[in-house]
């Protein structure tokens, strides 16, 4: 094998590695731009997960046919150079897109995300998106917040419960002492670990105010006892 169908090997067999290992990539056009610009961008890309390379189209072309990223092969036209993206593209977008603007000959030609084809104006569309770690935390925001709500509902359900069933104990005439309101344990964050708690301080709940009615019952069995054993007594005879 000659040298030069070696490179030509060794070329196809490193785009096929970088297809394999993530199917998103950019083509680019670097006509016009210099040696020093082209390393500028490279080592930008390199920090946001992409690797820029200056490739010949025909290489290329072989390289990701049969693959999902064939699609690129439609923006493999004139001097081409490729960001193949592993980490996030909308964070590499970002990047061309203000490169361009400041180097005008740097043309976004298109793309392809997981065997989805991606014209100039859907690079121009994610590159407006936040960052992957800012929708993220967005969106864990919007997890968090009805959880924290929930968590705070049904830790008040205990106490309501306590409260609730001493007032009706209580209007039924036994003389009972308020019952003491019940703490729920700290809920957990998981919905299970929030039903397990609810369901652990109802518990203690219904077994301290069915003591307390115990001992109510208990009181007035006592206190009639008392009073009839005072009715049957005999009277005292009057002194002489």
């Amino acid at each position: 094998m000659s040298k030069i169908n070696a490179e030509k090997v060794s070329v196809i067999d490193e785009v096929k590695a970088r297809v394999e290992e993530s199917p998103t990539a950019v083509a680019t056009e670097y006509r016009g731009m210099t040696v020093a610009e082209i390393s500028t961008l490279r080592k930008t890309l390199r920090v946001a997960g992409a690797e820029y390379k200056v490739l010949k189209n025909t290489l290329v072309k072989r390289a990701i046919s049969g693959t999902q990223s064939e699609s690129l092969s439609e923006f493999l036209q004139g001097p081409t150079a490729v960001a193949f993206v592993k980490g996030d593209i909308s964070a590499v977008a970002k990047i061309l897109i203000d490169f361009a603007k400041a180097t005008p000959t740097l043309i976004l030609k298109g793309g392809v995300m997981d065997g989805r084809t991606l014209s100039s104006k859907d690079l121009k569309a994610l590159a407006d998106l936040p960052s992957r770690d800012v929708l993220l935390a967005q969106f864990a925001g919007a997890l968090a917040a009805p959880m924290r709500n929930m968590a705070s509902l049904l830790k008040a359900v205990p106490q309501s419960f306590a409260y609730g069933l001493s007032a009706l104990i209580d209007s039924k005439g036994g003389p009972v002492a308020a019952a003491s309101p019940v703490v729920a344990e700290p809920v957990a964050e998981t919905p299970a670990g929030v039903e397990d708690a609810v369901e652990a301080a109802s518990d203690d709940v219904v077994a301290e105010v069915t003591d307390v009615a115990g001992d109510v019952e208990a009181q007035a069995s006592v206190d009639t006892e008392t009073s009839a054993s005072a009715d049957e007594a005999p009277a005292a005879e009057p002194a002489e």
